[in-house]
């Protein structure tokens, strides 16, 4: 049994990479015939940087017209920003602290809070930069390092013609993107990890998977986005990649010790229900927010969030129940989180009755995943990062090029084709998936080699409370 395990690990590992090693061949081939420099104003994630002149010494400014900026967008960004950051600290970290065993808990808050402390300020370093400007395909330029040539008169594009929103509201909203991805993977390996691990990981992977991914996806010349992907609020970007890395991550580190001998039930749900409670709030931020406008798009991201979501509770609680004869709060509050990632990639182009149907789908697959595959895989992800996300985030992705159809309620055009628009799906998420399981391997054999991955068998026992941060949640 015990060779047929380390096999089976061996496998999924292997096909991976050969999956990243294809992928990232056809990418390369085909940057190299793109034009590395898109026009400055294609899409919202461009930044226009404050004029250098007086307007009346600038022949331009008489004919075309003045960007509009309006307060109602301005603030429903500072909100929305605001909303993101509540799901992190302290939703996120209440969800996977309430998860863990009680030595353990402040050991994942600390994780959470400060990996997602570190990406706000690299994101402001060069995040941004290599994410949003410039560069080609698949990466940006390091042209706004340290936000270089942006100032409080900067405007951002949106996706409406001559609207803009202040460019620092932009830069704010998409750092606490990119910071949550990365404090999402920790859940995966938590209750066994050095802090300093965690770190220099989150350090790795933000720079080297996010922002490609990032870049791709959602930047005016981004690979991904030229192809015609569709990922409104970070299916792929966020979750998919989240949860690669954290399968990669929970494969490494290898399983906790005395799992399948020792209890290791949630030590308090009261918190994670808390903490899931946190997280469907500030996803409307998230989802809606993804819109940057305070019009009719963010009201669908809005709607869609909600029902999803309340779907994939009532999905995953109905399926418990009929297989195991009860139906859990743990289980209703998984189910909210699955609904959530589900419709994170299509909130904004598919129509609530789409979404009700994601959302039921997306419970009863995340259940599957969460236990099915979690066998299947033979992996300990301890708070089922891949099972939710990954999973989840994939089904949302693939979904989206279903229900965007405007026969099914989306809003795709009188020429949209369901079946190209899959395949479009599909590349998109083979192509996270690869991109992400590469660099994680990577970044998690270069920790191995620099501070190590995980404590010893007597702190672990111990409890990482107490060993990594001298501290102890109850006392």
């Amino acid at each position: 049994m015990h060779i047929e395990r380390i096999s089976t690990a061996r496998r999924v590992t292997l096909l991976l990479l050969l999956v990243a090693a294809f992928t990232l061949a056809l990418v390369g081939t085909l940057v190299a015939a793109q034009d590395a420099t898109p026009p400055a104003d294609a899409l919202p994630a461009e930044v226009l940087p404050a004029p250098a002149v007086p307007a009346e010494a600038a022949p331009a400014a008489e004919t075309d017209p003045a960007p509009t900026v309006n307060k109602g967008d301005v603030a429903w960004m500072l909100l929305s920003t605001l909303l993101v950051v509540l799901m992190a600290v302290p939703g996120l970290a209440l969800f996977y602290g309430g998860l863990v065993r009680a030595k353990n808990m402040l050991s994942v808050l600390m994780q959470v809070m400060t990996v997602f402390a570190l990406i706000l300020v690299l994101w402001a370093v060069y995040g941004y930069s290599l994410a949003f400007v410039g560069g080609n395909a698949v990466i940006g330029s390091l042209d706004a390092l340290f936000l270089k040539g942006i100032s409080a008169d900067s405007l951002a594009d949106t996706f409406s013609e001559g609207v803009k929103i202040p460019a620092f509201i932009f830069i704010a909203f998409q750092s606490t993107f990119a910071a949550i991805t990365c404090a999402l993977i920790v859940g995966s390996f938590a209750e066994r990890i050095k802090f300093s691990a965690v770190l220099l990981f989150a350090t790795l992977w933000f720079t080297f998977c996010y922002l490609p991914i990032a870049h791709m996806v959602w930047a005016g010349n981004g690979y991904l986005l030229g192809r015609g992907a569709l990922d409104f609020a970070g299916g792929t970007v966020v979750h998919i990649n989240a949860g690669v890395a954290g399968l990669v991550g929970a494969y490494m580190l290898g399983k906790r010790i005395g799992l399948g001998r020792d209890k290791m039930s949630p030590h308090n749900l009261t918190l994670t229900m808390v903490g899931a409670s946190l997280l469907w709030v500030g996803w409307f931020g998230f989802n809606a927010g993804s819109n940057l406008e305070a019009n009719a798009g963010a009201a669908l991201a809005f709607i869609n969030t909600l029902m999803a979501t309340a779907a994939a509770v009532l999905s995953w609680s109905a399926v418990e129940g009929m297989l195991r004869g009860k139906a859990s709060m743990l289980g209703a509050a998984s189910g909210a989180v699955a609904g959530l990632v589900a419709i994170t990639p299509a909130c904004g182009t598919v129509g609530p009755m789409g979404a009700i149907v994601i959302g039921l789908a997306a419970g009863a697959v995340c259940f599957w995943g969460v236990t099915g595959l979690k066998r299947l895989l033979r992996v300990d992800d301890t708070l089922d990062v891949f099972g939710v996300h990954g999973l989840g985030g994939m089904l949302g992705a693939v979904l989206t090029g279903v229900f965007s159809a405007p026969w099914l309620g989306g809003t795709g055009g009188e020429d949209f084709s369901i079946a190209q628009q899959v395949l479009v799906q599909i590349e998109a998420v083979l192509i996270t998936v690869a991109w992400s399981a590469t660099v994680s391997v990577l970044a998690f054999l270069v920790v191995r080699a620099v501070v190590g991955l995980r404590v010893s068998e007597d702190h672990e026992r111990e409890g990482l409370d107490i060993v990594s941060h001298g501290e102890a949640a109850y006392s």
